[in-house]
């Protein structure tokens, strides 16, 4: 048996256990180490699995993820995000559809913290959702909205999918926040425009809101909320600036996160310490990821796989357009079945050996795959954040009602991945703009 079938075989046998639901990570390594095994022998197996998660952990660009995690624990355990939704209420109620235009702003706000899809449609399906339905909100549009705009925070800066883009390509992090920042704001524009339309154009899917709102309930409002886009704004404007680094950024977050929990009496040693152990198991469960995909990497490179694949795909073309068509049907397929974090690491081995030898700009191109990433966090039938939203509310809503009401999000962002494709750029804009 040659190399590069063993190399197929083993990615056909990772497919397979995945989609049989073992973790992820355990894969990669298990099927990488017994890959290496049969093309060397088993002491390089034994040699790589000994040093790679060694030099992993002592990667300076890595240690951006858990000061991310950390922060945005902090800021949800401290209560610092309560009463976003409120805020964004009192300020775009007004608006057609304005409950769920509020919750829009107010995923993107939280998840640009938290850098957590996840924990950002989890918050906001028990409380935006709630007020929604409550209002007599159609349920697929109040249960689609959250689903669809958790995911904003998979490009708005800080995003954990970036940072690891950023290891595995080797290219600048801070650059990557910055393509990734317009992206991201355009994309909560087209999901505030589509609710706008189509509330306007059928009032029945989001009566309105006859609540009134005065100054004063504003300013209370703000008071409230002022401390997240305080964090949000410093770390941003110091990656921007070049004043510090994504992992010094990560640091200073979180470490005021901490002060304003202190300064807003919400922070306990409870809090800390469930704040502390949640970032210390999610960094876990991330690197095992990170470990397996590395191993995977060199399995595949010594098996002689992306240099076949890369030449293959390259016969059909060579330009951007065709290299980013077939990574997105690739994308789209994958995240049916599996979730964000799995899918980049997966392919990356593969797919960035192709993106190199076309000549594809590599921060254009992460940008567009973290954006087929987010479309992915909601189509079916896996659809992650859609099953978040329906573990939050239980029975009151049908799962088949919160895909029926995504499925206008994900048409959204079929339009906006266009638009990056046809214009680099609106990802490329920012970091032209940085000193180099």
């Amino acid at each position: 048996m040659d190399n590069l079938t063993i190399g197929f075989l083993g990615l056909g046998v990772a497919l397979i256990l995945l989609l049989l639901r073992v973790q992820i990570g355990v894969v990669l390594g298990l099927v990488s180490f017994i890959g290496i095994g049969v093309l060397l022998n088993t002491r390089a197996a034994w040699g790589m699995l000994t040093a790679i998660p060694f030099n992993l952990v002592g990667d300076w660009n890595l240690t951006a993820i858990p000061m991310f995690l950390l922060m945005g624990f902090i800021a949800s355990e401290t209560g610092i995000s309560t009463g976003l939704f409120r805020a964004m209420r009192i300020l775009l109620a007004w608006l057609p559809g304005g409950l769920a235009v509020s919750s829009v702003g107010a995923c993107a706000m939280l998840s640009a913290a938290s850098g957590s899809s996840v924990a950002t449609s989890s918050a906001f399906a028990r409380i935006a959702t709630p007020e929604m339905l409550r209002y007599r909100y159609d349920p697929g549009l109040a249960t689609g909205v959250i689903a669809a705009a958790g995911t904003l925070g998979s490009l708005i800066p800080p995003s954990i999918l970036l940072v690891l883009y950023g290891y595995l390509a080797e290219i600048s992090i801070a650059k990557l926040f910055m393509a990734g920042f317009l992206p991201g704001l355009l994309s909560a524009m087209m999901f505030i425009a589509m609710i706008v339309i189509r509330c306007s154009l059928n009032p029945n899917l989001a009566p309105a809101v006859t609540e009134t709102f005065t100054r004063r309930d504003l300013v209370d409002a703000l008071k409230e909320v002022w401390a997240l886009p305080t964090i949000v704004v410093v770390v941003l404007a110091g990656i921007f600036t070049g004043l510090f680094s994504p992992t010094e950024a990560g640091a200073i977050g979180a470490a005021l996160a901490i002060a304003l929990g202190a300064m807003r009496r919400s922070l306990t040693w409870k809090s800390l310490t469930r704040s502390g152990l949640a970032t210390l198991s999610s960094t876990a469960g991330i690197f095992m990821v990170v470990i397996g995909t590395t191993l995977l990497g060199k399995f595949m490179t010594l098996s002689g796989v992306p240099n076949y694949i890369a030449s293959s795909l390259l016969s059909f073309g060579s330009s951007d357009l065709a290299i980013i068509l077939m990574v997105a049907i690739l994308y789209l397929i994958l995240g049916c079945f599996l979730d964000s974090i799995g899918i980049l690491l997966l392919t990356m081995p593969i797919i960035l050996p192709v993106a190199q030898e076309a000549g594809v700009e590599l921060l254009y191109f992460g940008v567009i795959l973290v954006k087929l990433l987010e479309i992915g966090l909601v189509t079916p039938p896996v659809g992650l954040n859609v099953y978040i939203v329906k573990a939050a509310l239980g029975k009151r809503v049908p799962l088949t009602a919160i895909f029926r009401g995504v499925g206008w999000f994900v048409a959204v962002d079929l339009i906006t991945l266009l638009l990056l494709i046809t214009f680099p750029m609106i990802s490329l804009y920012l970091p032209s703009l940085a000193p180099h």
